[in-house]
């Protein structure tokens, strides 16, 4: 019998949750367990040891440490992972740290991001897991004003017009997406409401980012798998 293998998830905010990806990590045999970045204990040893680390989304800047303590001990774990080949995957915030951790620069982007919208892929990208990306139609939900510079050693796999870094591979075992594969259409309500003020800063309308998802509903769920599959399938 394979071995059971062991995902944690760390969360940010709790409607930031694995979403989309949760579904298929049990159906390719892995157990899930989360962790609150803000309160728990990042050196506890399950996050070192965990054969994968997903690090979710989240409201705050890579950037604000000192409002927000924890963040440094967050990027000293994606350090050490990052340093020793331990899988990892970054979504949004997740993305930033692991720049962060891999000596970028992370910093205020131009533009509000929000919404729904298409990738271009590089040829490192459309070889990847994330080919997916390049079929007509396919969409991804942004949700970010932040950015950062690639880091070095790494392969960027995606771009869009407002930003050049919208993923990037490190070795073969981490995988950076500053977008989220992960949002279900059907729970995105629940953003709308966690994150009511930002969306309202930046004029933007709620019914029309609903309108959106609905478009992306059918296809969102299988998008994922598609990527995730493969991605998992190689990992050491």
């Amino acid at each position: 019998m394979p071995r059971t293998r062991k995902a944690v998830a760390l969360r940010h905010v709790a409607f930031e949750d694995l979403g989309l990806l949760a579904p298929v990590l049990a159906a390719k045999g892995w157990t899930v367990e989360y962790r609150e970045a803000p309160v728990d204990d990042l050196a506890d040893p399950v996050l070192a040891d965990a054969d994968l680390l997903v690090v979710l989304g989240g409201p705050v800047g890579v950037y604000e440490e000192d409002a927000h303590p924890f963040l440094s001990r967050e990027i000293t774990l994606l350090e050490r992972r990052l340093a020793a080949g331990r899988p990892v995957l970054g979504i949004c915030l997740g993305a930033q740290l692991m720049a962060r951790a891999l000596g970028a620069r992370v910093y205020a982007g131009p533009v509000k991001e929000i919404g729904w919208g298409a990738l271009t892929l590089t040829d490192a990208g459309r070889a990847s897991c994330l080919a997916p990306l390049a079929e007509k139609g396919a969409q991804v939900l942004h949700w970010h004003g932040d950015t950062f510079d690639l880091p070095a050693g790494t392969v960027r796999l995606a771009s869009n017009d407002h930003y050049a870094n919208q993923a990037y591979g490190h070795g073969t075992n981490a995988l950076a997406l500053q977008f989220h594969i992960e949002a279900d259409p059907a729970r995105l309500d629940l953003w709308y409401v966690g994150h009511a003020a930002e969306l309202s800063a930046a004029g933007l309308s709620i019914p029309n980012l609903r309108a959106a998802g609905r478009v992306m509903a059918a296809r969102a769920a299988d998008q994922a798998e598609r990527i995730i599959t493969p991605w998992l399938a190689r990992l050491d």
